[in-house]
Formats: structure tokens, sequence, C-alpha cells
């Protein structure tokens, strides 16, 4: 090893030091590789298993390695989607004394994928349209933040199935840049249109490849991120303006942005002169209101749309049980133990790896309701549980043995909550 190889890094693993730094990355042993599917990227990216944990080793220059890591870290600080930032590795040498590139590592995202490996044979237009979606919420989300891309792509981001969606997280931010004042309305169009190009482009070779179902066009779902990019932005940023006794209306825009997953920090509120006219509009919007209302009361770190569907279900258990006036933590605890920690644990260990668990609980539930709309009776869950597992869990691609290793905060099975009252199935 270098005597002069240089580790930035907030904590530094030690065992960074075991990877073979002498040898440019293309030349890295198959000991060193983990096998997993990646996107398309202008430098050469490889995967390493690193204490248990997968991490994307990105060699490129100096200034751009130090730039992304800085870049990454203050994202995260931000609250953005994105991917973990490690090490920046300078001072690398050959075994002869030859100089190596920099790289830039990042923790990989645990059951995320690049676009390519999110369908098996080809691309269906629902898909891809989903996809596009998941973009244009993060895009909004860096405008929001200052941030301009600059190179916005499926093949830049990550994906991570969310209740029937996907969510997006920003992979590459090199070309990136953050403005404290925020963005002028040409920088956000000018990313915009970026993103526009890029995903016709990446589609449009899927489909060359013979990848994409044929009624899929890629320019119909590429201009799609511009709708559903000014749609939510008109709705996060808008101006609404209505009479002074309609005042109702401020709690429906609130409620509106809720339900879209935002919190409001500040609503600016302002009346005209004669006090007939009342304008609002939002200052401050954050992501992840389900998410941080589901934190707050179970503790399960999920994806947005998994955190409104989870809650959802537990709405419905406090209204079945008839707890609607009891402390709603105690009653998402109960809901906790009762029914969303047994289902986890019901699951076949072989299985585990296959969806992370408000995955599963999602579709248990989508599956639950279809047998119900089949059968013409309520299925109880338990029956559902084992019909989702046998014809549904047991046949899906493994995506945890993907991308295997855990990578921060993820809600899992446990087992050491007891339940004295009997066997949960008999409830629910």
């Amino acid at each position: 090893m270098s005597a002069s190889l240089n580790i930035t890094s907030a904590t530094v693993d030690p065992a960074l030091l075991d990877l073979p730094w002498v040898l440019p990355l293309e030349d890295w042993p198959s000991e060193n590789i983990a096998s997993l599917p990646k996107g398309i990227s202008r430098h050469l990216v490889r995967f390493a298993n690193l204490s248990g944990y997968v991490i994307a080793v990105k060699e490129t220059t100096l200034d751009m390695a130090k730039g992304e890591y800085e870049m990454l870290r203050t994202l995260q600080r931000l609250d953005i989607p994105c991917v973990d930032p490690v090490a920046v590795i300078t001072g690398r040498q050959s075994a002869d004394g030859d100089d190596l590139l920099p790289v830039l590592i990042t923790r990989h995202l645990r059951f995320s994928l690049p676009y390519r490996a999110l369908f098996s044979q080809q691309l269906r237009p629902d898909t891809a349209t989903r996809l596009v979606d998941a973009l244009a919420v993060l895009l909004v989300r860096l405008h929001i933040a200052g941030f301009f891309w600059g190179d916005v792509s499926l093949s830049n981001t990550l994906f991570r199935r969310d209740a029937g969606a996907f969510a997006a997280y920003l992979v590459d931010a090199e070309t990136g840049k953050l403005y404290e004042g925020g963005l002028s309305n040409g920088q956000r169009e000018n990313d915009l249109e970026i993103a526009r190009v890029n995903i016709a482009g990446e589609l449009m070779d899927l489909s060359a490849g013979g990848r994409t179902d044929e009624e899929l066009d890629p320019v119909a779902v590429s201009n799609g991120i511009v709708d559903a990019y000014r749609s939510l932005w008109r709705e996060l940023t808008g101006t609404e303006q209505f009479a002074s006794n309609e005042r109702y209306r401020i709690n429906e825009r609130v409620q509106r942005l809720n339900a879209l997953g935002f919190d409001i920090e500040e609503l600016a509120i302002k009346t005209d002169a004669s006090g007939s006219q009342v304008r609002i509009q939002p200052k401050v919007v954050d992501a992840g209101h389900h998410q941080r209302r589901l934190i707050r009361l179970t503790g399960l770190d999920t994806g947005e749309n998994q955190a409104r569907r989870l809650l959802n279900d537990l709405d419905s258990y406090r209204a079945t049980t008839g707890k609607q006036d009891d402390d709603e933590e105690v009653v998402a605890h109960e809901w906790l133990i009762r029914v969303f920690e047994p289902v986890v644990r019901a699951i076949p260990r072989e299985l585990r790896g296959k969806l992370e668990p408000a995955e599963v609980f999602h579709q248990l539930l989508e599956h639950r309701w279809m047998l119900s709309q089949t059968e013409q009776r309520d299925v109880p869950l338990a029956e559902a549980l084992t019909s989702y597992i046998n014809t549904v869990l047991r046949h899906r691609r493994d995506e945890a043995t993907m991308i295997n290793p855990p990578t921060g905060a993820l809600t899992s099975a446990i087992d050491i909550v007891d339940d004295d009252d009997g066997d949960w199935r008999d409830r629910v």
C-alpha cells in the first residue's frame, strides 16, 4: 500500500485499508467485487464489500471527488434523498509507483435499484411513468432546497419500491451546485429540459434494444416529467387567492400538501386593503409528512407512500377496535405488536430478503383486498398472509441478495415482543 494514501471521511472504517488501492479499479480481483446491478456512468464504478455492507467506488478527478463528497454531505443535512458519502481516497499509487486516480466512496442504498434493473424482460409504460413521477418529486425537492442538478437522468438516480410507487434517490451530484438564494425560473427550466432530453434518450436506448413494451412512447413518457414537475411545483409554492369569508381554504391547502407528503413550516398570509381578499403562499415546504408521523408513533422508518399505507391500516385498526378516542401513541404501539410485527415474523426466514418489511406489509394488504373482492367476503389477514407468501412472495426476485448489506435505519423483524393474549391470527 502506498505510504501517501490519504483518506478523507467523517468516520473512517479501518477495513478501507484492506482494499487493493494499489490496483486500478478495473483490475480489482473478483473477491473484492460485489456483484450488483448498476446504471450507466461516465466514470468507472465498482461495488465492493466492506464490513458487512456494500460501497460504490468511483474513480474520478481530485476536485470532483472532494466536491461531490461535500455536496452529498450537505444534501444529507438538508434531508434530501441521496446516497451516503463514505470517503474520498487520494494519493493512490500502483506497485510500480505510478499515480492512480482518486476515488469517491458512497454507501450503496439497500433495496434500491437502477432503473434498468427494475424490470425483468420489458419496461411497461406504467412502470416508466411511475419512475418519471418519482424523479419529478425528487427534482422538486432539490429545487426547493436551491440545488441545481445539471445532469438529471434516470441513470443518475436509484429507485426504491414505495407502496406501489417508487421513491427516487440522487446518486451522482458531481455537476450539482447549491444556491443559498434559491434557483431562478431559468435554472429550474434548464434542469427540467435536461431531464426531459436525457430520459427520452435513455428510454429510446432501451427501446432500440427491444427492452420496452411496444406501446411505450419514450418522448411521451419523458414529457411527463415536465407536467408532473410543474403540477407539484405549483401546489407546493404557488400563491392562492380567495375571499376573506373562505378562510377554511387555508386548512384545505395545508391538507392537500400533507396528502402529497409535505409539511409546511411557514405560511405567508396577506389581506388586501379592504380585507375582502386573502392571499396565501407556502414559504418553506418539507417532504416526509407521513414518514415523520409513522416514526413518531411506531419507530418504523419507511418510504413516504409506505408510511401513508401503514398509517391508513393503523387508522382502520383504531376504528375496528373502537379505540378512536384512545391515546394515538398507545393504540399505535398496540397495532405494532399485534398486527405489523407478527406479520413480519411470520415471513419464512428464507424469504425475508425478497422485499423490505414495510413493502411486504403493503403488498399483503393489497393481496388481502384482491382476495376479498374475488371471493366476495372479508378474508382474514392470516389467510391472506398464507396465500400471499405461497402465491406471490415466493416467486419474487430476491432484491436483498442483490443489495444485501444494511445501509442505515430500516424496519426489520424483531422477536422480543411477547403477546400473552393468544394467537394474533384470531383477532385480525
